[in-house]
C-alpha cells in the first residue's frame, strides 16, 4: 500500500491526541480491574466490570457505538461496507499490584512521558489506541470495506473465560491483531501450561508458607513461618527474620519480579527461601524431600534441572518459573508456569514432573495450551509487517514468542506491538521504569503515540487484501 496519502494526517490526527490518549489511560489504570470473586452481571468480579464499562463509557464519549456482551467482554464497531470483520483485542484485566512498588499503582503517575501504573503496559494503553483507531475512521469520515471491531476483554490474565465466551455467542473476527506484544509482528506462541506441585500433608517445621501474586509473573516477595530459635539462625543475603511468636520465626525472601515469560534475569523469592531452608536443615525428611523438589524447579528456567527442558529449533527454548506457593491442610501448593516449544506436550511435561516428584508430591495439571503458529508469509502479515517497516525505515522480520496473548484463541490471528521487547525495557530507560507484571510498570507516551500511526495505517492498508 502506499501509505503516503495518509501519512500526514495520520501523524497530525496521532499527535494531536497525544494528551487525551495519556488522560484516557489513567481512567482505566485508575481502576483496580484484578479478577475476584463472581458476581451477579460480574462474571470476573467488580474490578473488571468497572473498567469495562469505563471504556465503554469513553467510547461513548467519542461517539462510537458500543456493546457489553454481559460484562464478560465488550466492544466497539465502526460498519463496513462487507459482512466480514477486522479486529483488535486488548485486555482490560491486570495481574495483583503485587510488592516493589513506589507510588499507588492504580493511581497513574507522569513522569515527563513516562506513564506509569499497573496496566499502562500490559494492556490498558493499548486498549485506549485501539478505541482511538475507531475514533480516527470516525472522524475521517472512513467507511472501510471490513467492519472494524474492537474487542476489549475482561480475563486474560487469568483464564481468558472472556474470549471463549465470545466466539461461544459470536462469530469470530476474520482477521484480529492483538496489540499484546511487542512489534513488529508475533506469528507464532509457545504451548501454556501450568500445575500445581501438592506435597504430602507435612507435620515438621515449616507453619506455613506464602508467596506469589501470580501464576504468570515471578514472585519477588515470600514469607515462611517456621519453628525455629532466631538466634541459632545464619543472615544471608535476601532475608530478612523475625520472630513470629514463641518458638516460630518469620523468614522474609525479597526477589526480582518479572513475567513468566520472560524469566531472564529474575530472581524468585519463594527459590531464596527453599535454598534458605535447605542449606539450614530447617526441615524434617518429608519436607525436605519436597523442598529438594521445588530447589530442582528453582535451579533453571529451562526447566532442565527438573527434567522437562526441550528445544524445536523454531521457538525459543522451554521456560518455567514457580508463581505461587501456599499451604492449605497441611500441604504445600507450589504452582509452576511453563511455555514450551512443539518439541514437547502437556501430557509430555506433566510425566517428567511426576517422574521428578517421585512419593513426595502429586501434580495435578491446571491448564493446557498447545503451542501456535501462522505462516509468515500470508498477506495480513506481510501486510503488518510492511506497514511496520516503511514507518520504522527498519528491516524486520515476524518472531515467535513465549507470552500468551489472545491471539492463539482465534482461528487467524496475531500479536502486534507495542509493549517492551522480549518484556524488557531498553538500557537507557529511567530506574523509576518497571517491566510487565512487575513493580512501577512503565510505558512511554511518544512511543505508545508512534504506535497509534503504526495501528491507523494498518488498518487502512488491510482493506485493500483479501481476508
Amino acid at each position: 500500500m502506499n501509505l503516503s496519502k495518509w501519512k500526514e494526517i495520520v501523524e497530525k490526527f496521532a499527535e494531536e491526541n497525544a494528551e487525551n490518549i495519556a488522560r484516557d489511560i489513567k481512567r482505566l489504570v485508575d481502576i483496580r480491574s484484578v479478577e475476584e470473586t463472581p458476581k451477579e452481571n460480574a462474571p470476573f468480579g467488580k474490578g473488571p466490570r468497572a473498567v469495562l464499562e469505563e471504556a465503554l463509557k469513553m467510547a461513548e464519549e467519542m461517539g462510537l457505538e458500543t456493546y457489553n456482551a454481559e460484562n464478560y467482554i465488550g466492544w466497539v464497531q465502526v460498519h463496513g461496507t462487507s459482512d466480514k470483520t477486522l479486529a483488535t483485542i486488548t485486555h482490560l484485566d491486570v495481574v495483583p499490584e503485587g510488592n516493589g512498588w513506589d507510588t499507588d499503582p492504580f493511581c497513574m503517575r507522569r513522569e515527563g512521558d513516562w506513564l506509569i501504573g499497573r496496566g499502562v503496559s500490559d494492556d490498558k494503553g493499548p486498549s485506549v489506541l485501539c478505541l482511538y483507531i475507531a475514533k480516527f475512521l470516525k472522524e475521517q469520515g472512513i467507511v472501510p470495506k471490513y467492519n472494524f471491531r474492537v474487542l476489549l476483554g475482561c480475563n486474560e490474565e487469568t483464564g481468558m473465560g472472556d474470549v471463549e465466551y465470545y466466539l461461544e455467542h459470536y462469530p469470530a473476527p476474520d482477521f484480529c491483531f492483538s496489540p499484546d506484544a511487542e512489534f513488529p509482528v508475533c506469528n507464532g506462541e509457545k504451548g501454556l501450561y501450568s500445575a500445581d506441585l501438592i506435597s504430602n500433608v507435612l507435620n515438621g517445621t515449616i507453619i506455613d508458607f506464602k508467596g506469589g501474586v501470580a501464576s504468570n509473573a515471578v514472585p519477588d516477595l515470600a514469607h515462611c513461618i517456621i519453628k525455629a530459635n532466631i538466634a541459632e539462625l545464619p543472615e544471608k543475603e535476601r532475608i530478612t527474620l523475625s520472630e513470629a511468636g514463641e518458638g516460630l520465626v518469620q523468614i522474609e525472601a525479597k526477589g526480582k519480579a518479572g513475567h513468566a515469560a520472560f524469566p531472564a534475569g529474575t530472581i524468585n523469592a519463594i527459590g531464596v527461601i527453599v535454598d534458605y531452608l535447605l542449606e539450614n536443615n530447617l526441615c524434617n525428611q518429608e519436607e525436605k524431600g519436597y523442598l529438594e523438589l521445588l530447589q530442582k524447579l528453582f535451579a533453571s528456567t529451562d526447566g532442565s534441572a527438573i527434567g522437562i527442558n526441550s528445544d524445536d529449533g523454531l521457538f525459543d527454548p522451554l521456560t518455567v518459573i514457580g508463581g505461587t506457593i501456599r499451604m492449605e491442610d497441611g500441604k504445600l501448593i507450589q504452582n509452576l508456569n511453563s511455555r514450551y516449544p512443539t518439541s514437547t506436550s502437556a501430557q509430555t511435561i506433566t510425566a517428567q514432573l511426576e517422574k521428578a516428584a517421585g512419593a513426595f508430591a502429586q501434580v495435578r495439571a491446571e491448564r493446557e495450551n498447545a503451542p501456535f503458529y501462522i505462516s509468515a508469509d500470508h498477506p495480513a502479515i506481510q501486510t503488518l509487517l510492511g506497514v511496520y517497516n516503511q514507518v520504522t525505515g527498519e528491516d524486520a522480520k515476524p518472531f515467535t514468542m513465549g507470552g500468551g496473548t489472545y491471539a492463539r484463541h482465534f482461528p487467524f490471528a496475531v500479536s502486534f506491538g507495542p509493549e517492551a521487547a522480549m518484556g524488557k525495557m531498553p538500557d537507557d530507560v529511567p530506574d523509576f521504569v518497571g517491566n510487565v507484571h512487575g513493580p512501577n510498570e512503565g510505558a512511554n507516551l511518544k512511543h505508545l503515540v508512534e504506535a497509534l500511526k503504526i495501528y491507523l495505517l494498518s488498518v487502512l492498508a488491510l482493506q485493500e487484501i483479501e481476508l
